[in-house]
């Protein structure tokens, strides 16, 4: 029955493709990032899934007055096996930005393919975990496959901006959705070898810092105080950071921790006047040895050195903070049928590592849950013409497959 599913899964290109243009085409991007939401996107799975007799699915619906319709979707899909005991596959809905245009070659909500990559935004992050389990989830009703596990796909609203109408909202709302000895893997970090099993992220410290000066004529400098002259000085002198908190551990890669600044809002829009408050953000990613307490403590420090020099006032407040969560075991059931199915289907020898990006898999290893992060991917996320390979989807969805069966022979 395996090998019957892995050869449906080899001849599915053409779904792929199809799925790939249709998902492109739904940009679900979240209130923060002026978006709507991810409703139209799941009304479109939720269409999709329906064409599976053996397949039951619930839409979960988080609160959100900041859109439209008032709620933020998340589907759930299962396929029962011989136990119900559960396979999760576990994967988002919500995507970036598409930053600045002119960097694109294409339209970016229009999927475009050179040979075996495909181009779009979403592609990779997170379409192609997720079409990796549809992909699964048709070959098995297509042969009317009776897995060893059951198969639970779980696609899920706001990853990218903090999970609290997705993940987090089903785990405080829902528990009972997950059984403790379920496997949970999640396809949203991957390396081009495919040969990488994420068990550990670092912490996440989103911060928003406000730089008040006193706004005047750019013809008379001495009568204000220049926001912007005090922001600059603050980003520089927030590089400090990394001296200070310059601990270093090689199951992470980069080993440090690592802050960078980010995002900047606009200021005056006219030249000739100096500005009075400008606002930027920093990301923190933080070795899970480092309490964010600490972080904030010195930030403070650094903030009263630069309010001291420049004569400018700074506040700064967190926009998502989320210390790590407890690594998932190496050894873990997961991640050993992970290593067994590379190692048969790749002849890969799987590795452990941490991440500093954020995944969902967060929410359930701070439950006491073991969660495993792999997928084969180009790390094209959140860039320009971010891509991702036909090949390698199907290759992904082939090794889920092993991981639904006892024997995997």
């Amino acid at each position: 029955m395996l090998s019957t599913v892995l050869e449906l899964l080899e001849n599915s290109r053409e779904e792929l493709l199809r799925l790939q243009t249709d998902l492109v085409a739904i940009p679900a991007l979240g209130p923060t990032n002026a978006g709507q939401g991810e409703k139209m996107k799941v009304e479109y799975l939720s269409s999709y899934v329906a064409q599976f007799p053996g397949v039951q699915s619930t839409t979960i619906e988080a609160p959100d007055e900041k859109v439209e319709c008032g709620y933020r979707p998340s589907l759930i899909i299962r396929r029962p096996g011989k136990s119900p005991r559960t396979l999760w596959l576990i994967a988002h809905t919500d995507v970036v930005p598409t930053g600045d245009l002119a960097l694109w070659e294409s339209d970016p909500f229009v999927l475009r393919q050179e040979g075996d990559l495909i181009f779009g935004r979403g592609v990779e992050d997170n379409h192609q975990g997720m079409v990796s389990a549809l992909l699964l989830l048709r070959a098995l009703e297509t042969a009317a496959a009776q897995t060893d596990l059951s198969l639970g796909i779980l696609l899920a609203a706001d990853e990218e901006t903090g999970n609290t109408y997705g993940i987090e909202y089903i785990m405080t709302h829902h528990p009972q959705v997950f059984a403790p000895d379920d496997l949970i893997v999640i396809p949203d970090f991957g390396t081009p070898e495919g040969d990488a099993i994420e068990v550990a992220e670092k912490s996440v410290l989103w911060l928003r810092f406000t730089v008040q000066g006193r706004q005047c004529h750019a013809s008379t400098p001495e009568a204000g105080v220049n926001s912007l002259v005090g922001a600059s000085a603050l980003i520089l002198a927030l590089d400090h950071l990394h001296t200070v908190f310059d601990v270093s551990d090689p199951l992470f890669d980069p080993p440090m921790s690592t802050f960078a600044p980010t995002k900047m809002e606009a200021n005056v829009p006219n030249v000739n006047t100096i500005p009075g408050q400008d606002v930027f953000h920093l990301d923190c990613r933080v070795l899970p040895s480092y309490p964010l307490e600490e972080i904030e403590r010195e930030i403070r420090l650094i903030c009263d050195k630069v309010e001291a020099e420049r004569g400018v006032r700074i506040v700064f407040t967190p926009v998502v903070r989320e210390q790590a969560a407890p690594a998932t075991p190496a050894d873990c059931e997961a991640a050993q049928r992970l290593t067994a199915a590379l190692e048969k289907t790749r002849g890969l020898a799987a590795r452990a590592i941490g991440i500093g990006g954020g995944t969902v898999a967060a929410a359930f290893r701070k439950r006491g849950l073991p969660a495993v992060c792999w997928s084969t991917l180009m790390h094209t996320a959140h860039q320009p013409n971010e891509h991702a390979s036909v090949t390698a989807t199907i290759a992904d969805a082939r090794v889920f497959a092993h991981l639904l069966f006892e024997d995997q022979a």
